[in-house]
């Protein structure tokens, strides 16, 4: 069976799941000033798109873009360990750039850790590149910042 990808509800069982322990991940990884991961009800307002990936009628992977002025910001992609190198990454990401450019933004921006290396090969591959500092982001250096123009 094939993934699909469509919108989703953070507070969904196996959302907040998948969520909770992309969390748990990023707190053993970096410390807590470069955490800047969403809460679960940060999630769940209208400057947020929120996708789950389903496999099987199972949630195993999700992303958010969010929704900001002159570019969406790529938040909370997380896929389960289980279902990694099953395209679920892959099918998240187009979602995501789908969803931007029917938003009619210019560029998807995101801040992702230094040490995930499997992300930033992710990212790169699907056209993204290193860039500076955005948004309300500080430099750190446990912290990447990468864009992808869509124009």
């Amino acid at each position: 069976m094939t993934v699909t990808v469509t919108l989703g509800d953070p507070r969904h069982p196996e959302a907040t799941a998948l969520l909770q322990a992309s969390h748990a991940l990023m707190q053993s990884l970096f410390p807590a000033e470069d955490n800047h991961y969403l809460s679960i009800d940060a999630l769940c307002t209208p400057k947020i798109r929120f996708f789950t990936a389903i496999k099987d009628n199972k949630i195993i992977g999700c992303a958010a873009l969010a929704l900001k002025d002159g570019y969406g910001e790529m938040k909370s992609m997380f896929v389960d360990p289980v279902a990694r190198g099953s395209g679920t990454a892959d099918a998240l990401m187009l979602r995501l750039e789908e969803e931007a450019r029917v938003q009619e933004l210019p560029k998807i921006m995101l801040e992702t850790g230094n040490t995930l290396h499997a992300a930033h090969k992710l990212y790169a591959r699907h056209g993204f590149a290193l860039c500076g500092v955005f948004g309300d982001y500080h430099e750190s250096p446990s912290s990447l910042f990468m864009e992808k123009r869509l124009t």
